[in-house]
């Protein structure tokens, strides 16, 4: 939402009444406040990783170049709506212009990106607001910053914590309360084992749920869209650790205070953001609701008219873009359901920066104001954590940001606002290609006009020693822990770290590799390339986890037996051995098939596993070839070929444990003549032994549930 690259829930609804400028018969009971003119708020995102984001790490060649038609929309003179920062010079509009476009159009023909928004704004005016390429093959329809709606994801998670700080400013929900107070029966958290789950718990994503996502975050098929409530009740994450431990980016967390704010006004929650935020900022192309047809159990659709001017999502493929059908989030509107323009999410970051404050109309206090600019939570010292539900964000230069990324299958998008410089950028793209690209925008703009980088950055080099502290393999909390997804999780949430002859520290996430540079405070590193930190916490001379930038997850020390290395070793011999039992029917002399009836029953025996193991190392080659379609990984979960390969997996590691506790016998045999050779004996006894270990690994991994999908 990252990423990865990270739930399957439909929001209990009625109807939010939408934009001023596009009523429609869902928002009969509400009237729109007139239109004030279209201003530009600030925002500045990077885009955070979602989960399972590439199950397989996908090389993309180089494209050729793509003309791109950029639509630029000229900011009208607006009030200033904050005063200029003391001392920090504005941002001259040509020359952000020029810089963005190079950015930006470098990285779409790089990046195979069909389009693209942008907004950046400055002391309460719009400095550069424009469009680029396409939001639709069907007519080359361009991106229009002032018409077309991205998909802003986990964005929506903001305009939720605003509502929840204003019912806690009114005294009717508490920071410190249990979430289990403000919910229907059905929807409170269960666990009577552990600490209750606070509501400070769930903006900070520290609640100590596991995180899901595979067949149920997103959906294709309208008909299939549940309400929030049933959503939430349906798709309980397990709670798998203390609330308030350890950070684990969680979307169901953030739906259930959507739901227990909805609870507490008695309002769906579609109406009351639109209440409270999307028609007081005058945000007219704002909306969370989904395009699709009614449906009486559920909110109502988005408008025509704003349906209309969506931006298609897209998938590069080798014979370039193919629109996708687009995704339904209004199941768990409050965590990512929200689609927005790049005009629109300028007045929004306005707000932001005018401390809840825009047109003269308060949209949340100056006290709320202050938490979202306060840490809330850091996970170690020095780390870089959450405040009141927003990203705390190093910037170059020293700066701190706060905002939020957002990622679906097709669309990417990142908002960042900077008090210090009075600055806000917003940035979103429609293909599943281009997630770096809103990730560096916000950071590139500040360095250019405010931070340029050192000549010579500095190096601290690792010693061996300290090397032997941090190198290892990690495996991340952000992730579900059981079934046929917990055993994805452990495959795609790793992270491998070792260090570079030259004293750096490298860190291999998600396929791709980054390098980190010690500084002068124990355990911290710093990014060559950005300004993003990693925080190691050691014990006992070792390091035990760490944590990136933002909090999404920890990255937890795993020992040698959740290792991939053993894994695939074990995969690959199990493989060899299987395939010479096989081979073996056909190549063994006379002489050798000589057997007992024992031993004939245990050939048959390990025959059959073999077949077994090969036929699920086969389905799970099936399914990883066709991972890089992360649409049919969601969509289609769980996947045929999954469960066929994890049903033979079960049955071949039941006949395995039958096989080794046949082996005394097997190696008794007969008279002599009527017997297996001593080798033979030998290949059979490895191979039974072998396979234990698989499956022993297998189950450790979760991978021996067939019904868990």
């Amino acid at each position: 939402m990252t990423s990865r690259f990270s739930s399957r829930a439909a929001l209990v609804a009625v109807m939010i009444g939408f934009l001023a400028s596009a009523v429609s018969a869902e928002a009969q009971d509400l009237a729109p406040p007139p239109q004030p003119p279209p201003v530009a708020a600030p925002v500045v995102a990077a885009v955070g990783p979602r989960p399972y984001a590439s199950l397989n790490r996908r090389v993309r060649p180089r494209p050729p170049a793509v003309r791109q038609v950029a639509k630029v929309a000229t900011p009208a003179p607006v009030a200033s709506l904050a005063p200029p920062v003391a001392g920090v010079t504005p941002l001259p509009a040509a020359e952000l212009e020029a810089f963005v476009d190079g950015l930006i159009r470098r990285s779409m023909v790089e990046d195979h990106i069909a389009g693209a928004t942008i907004a950046v704004v400055q002391n309460g005016q719009v400095v550069l607001k424009k469009g680029y390429g396409v939001a639709s093959l069907k007519g080359r329809r361009a991106v229009d910053p002032d018409k077309t709606l991205f998909r802003i994801a986990s964005i929506s998670k903001t305009f939720t914590w605003i509502t929840l700080m204003n019912e806690i400013e009114a005294g009717r929900m508490r920071l410190d309360g249990p979430v289990n107070l403000y919910l229907p029966e059905p929807l409170q958290v269960r666990g009577k084992d552990k600490a209750p789950v606070l509501l400070r718990h769930l903006m900070t994503h520290t609640a100590g749920f596991e995180d899901r996502a595979l067949g149920q975050l997103f959906e294709q098929d309208w008909t299939r869209v549940r309400p929030l409530n049933d959503y939430l009740r349906q798709e309980r994450p397990r709670r798998v650790r203390e609330p308030g431990v350890l950070p684990t980016y969680s979307n169901y967390g953030v739906a259930l205070a959507g739901a227990a704010v909805a609870n507490v006004t008695g309002k769906p929650f579609e109406q009351l953001v639109a209440e409270e935020i999307i028609f007081p900022a005058g945000m007219t192309r704002t909306t969370f609701r989904d395009a699709r047809p009614w449906r009486d159990d559920l909110p109502a659709p988005m408008s025509p008219e704003l349906a209309a001017d969506r931006s298609a999502g897209f998938r590069w493929t080798e014979l370039g873009w193919r629109e996708q059908a687009p995704e339904m989030t209004g199941h768990i509107a409050p965590a990512g359901g929200a689609s927005s323009t790049a005009a629109d999410m300028s007045r929004y970051m306005m707000l932001l920066l005018g401390r809840g404050t825009i047109d003269g109309k308060t949209i949340y206090s100056p006290r709320t104001a202050d938490a979202f600019r306060t840490s809330m939570y850091r996970p170690a010292p020095y780390a870089s954590g959450w405040n009141a539900g927003f990203q705390d964000i190093p910037l170059p230069g020293g700066y701190r940001g706060l905002g939020h990324n957002g990622a679906t299958l097709w669309f990417f998008s990142n908002l960042v606002v900077v008090p210090d410089l009075g600055l806000g950028v917003f940035v979103a793209v429609n293909t599943d290609t281009g997630a770096e690209l809103p990730s560096v925008v916000p950071s590139a703009i500040i360095e250019r006009f405010y931070a340029p980088p050192p000549a010579i950055p500095t190096t601290r080099p690792l010693s061996a020693e300290a090397a032997r502290i941090y190198e290892g393999d990690y495996l991340g909390t952000r992730r579900a822990y059981r079934g046929l997804e917990g055993f994805i999780g452990r495959m795609t949430q790793r992270a491998e770290v070792r260090v570079t002859p030259d004293g750096q520290l490298a860190v291999l996430r998600d396929g791709q590799s980054s390098l980190w540079n010690a500084t002068d405070k124990p355990g911290v590193f710093k990014a060559n390339d950005s300004a993003q930190t990693l925080v190691f916490e050691v014990s006992d001379g070792r390091a035990t986890r760490f944590f990136g930038t933002p909090a999404f997850a920890a990255y937890e020390r795993i020992g040698f037996l959740m290792s991939s290395g053993l894994m695939t070793w074990i995969l690959t011999l199990s493989g060899i051995a299987a395939v010479a039992t096989l081979v073996g029917i056909f190549v063994r002399d006379r002489r050798e098939t000589r057997q007992t009836p024992t031993q004939a029953r245990a050939n048959l025996m390990q025959t059959t596993q073999a077949t077994l193991w090969l036929i699920a190392l086969s389905c799970v080659g099936a399914f990883l070839g066709k991972s890089n379609d992360i649409a049919w990984v969601f969509y289609g979960w769980p996947s045929g070929w999954l469960v066929t390969a994890s049903a033979c997996c079960l049955v071949a590691s039941v006949l395995t444990a039958i096989t080794l506790v046949m082996s005394p016998v097997v190696w008794r045999g007969g008279r002599r003549v009527d017997s297996w050779t001593t080798l033979r004996k030998l290949a059979f006894t490895f191979t039974a032994l072998l396979y234990t270990v698989l499956a022993i690994l297998l189950a450790v991994w979760n991978f021996l549930l067939p019904w868990s999908g």
